[in-house]
């Protein structure tokens, strides 16, 4: 395994599990909040589009890749 493949898995991975974390943070804050149904519906919507951005990033990489081989 090269450095680059043990980094990217490791940031895959990393960044999973601090995904996981944001998502349980920002539910527990709109919890002790009492923000309501809008207000936690607008906190995951923010870091839904976070998570959207990360995802597409990984596929706009795998295609521009494609596109030079």
């Amino acid at each position: 395994m090269t450095e680059k493949e043990f980094t990217e898995i490791s940031l895959t991975i990393g960044l999973t599990f601090g995904i996981g974390y944001m998502l349980f943070i920002v539910y527990k804050l709109a919890e002790e909040s009492k923000a309501g149904k809008y207000g936690m519906m607008i906190l995951f919507v923010g870091l839904g589009l976070g998570i959207f951005g990360f995802v597409a990033k990984y596929f706009i990489k795998l295609y521009l890749a494609s596109q030079i081989s």
